[in-house]
């Protein structure tokens, strides 16, 4: 049976809620690469992510300018990213050690509560990024009233008291238990009824994804319909080329922003939707329910990449990031050592994910 992030132990063919009569072929040798894969890959996700993700919160930390409105999110977004990649060697661990938790009913239940935490302080910290570059860029005269620090820090507290309570059920219900089908004990959600379970994953589901990434979509493609217009508008009133490929290259980025976001979560969205339908008896039979164990093992993979490519898609590439990274590390640096990556200043603001400096006032 599968269930929402973190990672747990795949369903059996002779699962106490499983007909005798059903006997599903064993999948020993496809779980045996998953055991050896996916701990790797966590690893490597855990280790670049938490690189990029400290030097991100170092960056906005040391710097003597005040964090402006989007840096806030972003930064929230950073920590968020860290807590979550924090948890993730846990979780490499449990799978390497075939899904029996060898870490205790504490861990089990805060690592498990901190992921979920960050999944939902995540997507609605880039929802209040994509809401502050759509009053930006869209309102452009109508946005002063609602865009302020003080705003962007509040927005902030409550989303992470938003994540903090959404969070609260996984801690309640993981648990460290045994099985003896397989002879382990692994973190597992163990709810009073099917129905919780059932309730919890709609709600995941709606809440953790669907509402939000609807947001997001909406506002990024607004935004990008108005860095169109504002393009063409130019392109009408001088001959200037640079003007138009700016633009050019800040829309695609806007979306390249809102297609990773997306490739990274809604398959493994897809497979919790189609694991309420499991459950409710909607769809049966081996195939689905190998099809959800595997389907867990990918989706979840896909998505712990989202945490590792934020700091590149949101920050990395933003021209103002790359100042401020350049004058906090300089003071690190001996004298005359070249900073190659900060050399072509021109040319990168084409790809800058704030492509005008008022985006991040």
């Amino acid at each position: 049976m599968t269930e929402t992030l973190p990672l747990n132990v795949p369903s059996s063919n002779q699962s106490e809620n499983q007909s005798n009569s059903t006997i599903c072929p064993e999948l020993n040798d496809w779980w045996e690469v998953v055991y050896y894969i996916v701990p790797k890959y966590f690893d490597t996700i855990c280790v670049i992510g938490m690189l990029g993700n400290v030097f991100v919160v170092f960056t906005y930390s040391l710097h003597k300018a005040p964090l402006k409105i989007a840096e806030v999110y972003l930064m929230n977004l950073a920590i968020a990213d860290l807590i979550f990649l924090t948890c993730l060697p846990f979780w490499a661990a449990n799978i390497r050690n075939q899904f029996n938790w060898p870490f205790g009913s504490f861990l089990c239940r805060s690592t498990s509560a901190s992921i979920n935490l960050n999944m939902y302080t995540s997507i609605y910290l880039l929802v209040a990024v994509s809401a502050d570059r759509y009053l930006t860029f869209v309102h452009t005269l109508n946005h002063r009233g609602i865009r302020s620090k003080t705003m962007a820090k509040g927005i902030c507290l409550l989303t992470w008291f938003f994540g903090i309570l959404l969070s609260v059920p996984t801690f309640m219900f993981r648990t460290v238990k045994h099985f003896p089908l397989w002879n382990i004990s692994a973190c597992t959600l163990d709810f009073p009824s099917p129905s919780w379970a059932t309730a919890e994953r709609v709600v995941f589901s709606i809440v953790g994804f669907a509402l939000p990434s609807t947001a997001i979509i909406f506002l990024n493609f607004a935004t990008i319909r108005s860095l169109q217009k504002k393009a063409r508008e130019r392109r009408a009133l001088t001959t200037k080329p640079c003007n138009e490929h700016k633009g050019t290259k800040a829309t695609r980025l806007i979306f390249a922003v809102v297609l990773m976001f997306l490739l990274c979560w809604t398959p493994y969205h897809f497979i919790v939707f189609l694991d309420v339908l499991h459950q409710s008896e909607v769809i049966q039979g081996c195939f689905w329910e190998e099809l959800l164990n595997f389907g867990e093992q990918f989706g979840c993979t896909l998505a712990t990449t989202n945490s590792c490519i934020n700091p590149v898609i949101y920050v990395f590439v933003g021209k103002y990031f790359r100042q401020k990274a350049s004058e906090v590390f300089s003071q690190f640096i001996p004298c005359g050592f070249p900073l190659s990556w900060v050399s072509f200043k021109e040319k990168s603001s084409y790809f800058s994910v704030f492509p005008v400096k008022s985006s991040l006032t």
